[in-house]
């Protein structure tokens, strides 16, 4: 599956879920649904095609500066809290998602992470992609076995980063947040 197709059937969802689609906090979160939806209606191999894209293109964000910012947005971020970033992070649509990765200080303009800089509810992560692929698998074949020796198999042949891209500072430097992040270090002074 093609980069284009892949953000056409997040657009897609995003369409579906409305005015809703930038926040992953709410406990009636229309967006995973709305995948899970536009993603039963493929075949099986799209829907597996979908997982092994998903995965490249969150690769693509496993960079040191937008994981300072998701640090300095969600308060500390570990490993996983940095995939749930970057999953949540590609469903806020291709723009969103290709701006954050090639200024992750951009991130401070989103609503949502405005809002979480006023200490409100907000949240730019997802627990995991792969939730609304399983399910909408699920929903085609009736199970999901194939679906995940296809994603592993065709991972296999790829070359996966070992280690975040771009320059590292430390996440909890003030000083160098304030550099690298000026608009959301300003937004989350502490």
């Amino acid at each position: 599956m093609d980069d284009n197709e892949w953000w056409g059937l997040v657009e897609r969802a995003r369409e579906v879920a409305g005015d809703r689609a930038d926040d992953r906090d709410a406990p009636d979160d229309p967006l995973p649904g709305a995948l899970t939806d536009v993603l039963a209606a493929l075949e099986p191999e799209r829907i597996a095609a979908f997982a092994v894209t998903a995965v490249q293109v969150t690769d693509s964000a496993y960079r040191w500066p937008l994981w300072n910012a998701a640090h300095l947005i969600e308060g500390g971020c570990g490993d996983d809290g940095f995939m749930d970033f970057r999953d949540g992070l590609a469903l806020l649509g291709r723009e969103t998602f290709t701006r954050a990765v090639a200024d992750p200080d951009s991130l401070a303009a989103l609503p949502v992470v405005v809002r979480m800089g006023r200490g409100e509810r907000g949240w730019i992560g997802y627990e995991s992609l792969s939730a609304p692929v399983t399910e909408a698998y699920r929903r085609v074949r009736g199970e999901t076995d194939s679906l995940a020796a296809a994603v592993e198999a065709a991972l296999r042949e790829r070359i996966r980063p070992a280690a975040p891209e771009g320059e590292s500072w430390d996440a909890e430097d003030d000083e160098a947040n304030r550099r690298h992040l000026p608009r959301l270090a300003a937004l989350f002074p502490d």
